[in-house]
């Protein structure tokens, strides 16, 4: 499993989760990211190896450097790995965490509602497919 890259662990049939995962390829101009959805044996394999439940389906998890973040904070730190004016989305970390993440869960709880949910996970373009984690 490819953990010198950082792994972003998504809810692979959210269409807000689907689209916020092609946003980071197609900005992700050096290819840093790689990708699992949280209902892959892969995501399942890395949320146990960190002691994380296997349900976590409600939160985007980011595993980078031997560290692991949820909700809001995995987001912008997405935003500053990606670099370039992206990264500027970090400052909102000085927005206390109870309002970002408060914002996240509602948003979280309601996406399927509000975005839509599809049978099936995401399923990456050719170009794309080593970007993903089996």
């Amino acid at each position: 499993m490819d953990l010198k890259h950082p792994i972003l662990l998504f809810d692979g049939v959210c269409n807000l989760c689907g689209g916020w995962v092609r946003f980071i390829l197609r900005w992700d101009k050096r290819g840093r990211f790689r990708f699992a959805a949280l209902q892959s044996k892969a995501a399942q394999r890395l949320l146990r190896a960190r002691g994380l439940p296997a349900g976590a389906a409600n939160t985007v998890v980011l595993l980078e450097a031997g560290e692991t973040y949820t909700r809001s904070a995995a987001g912008l730190r997405v935003l500053r790995g990606l670099g370039g004016f992206w990264a500027l989305g970090y400052g909102l970390i000085l927005v206390p965490r109870f309002i970002r993440d408060g914002a996240y869960d509602w948003i979280a709880r309601n996406r399927y509602r509000i975005f839509g949910r599809k049978d099936r996970c995401l399923v990456p373009r050719p170009e794309w497919k080593t970007r993903f984690l089996k």
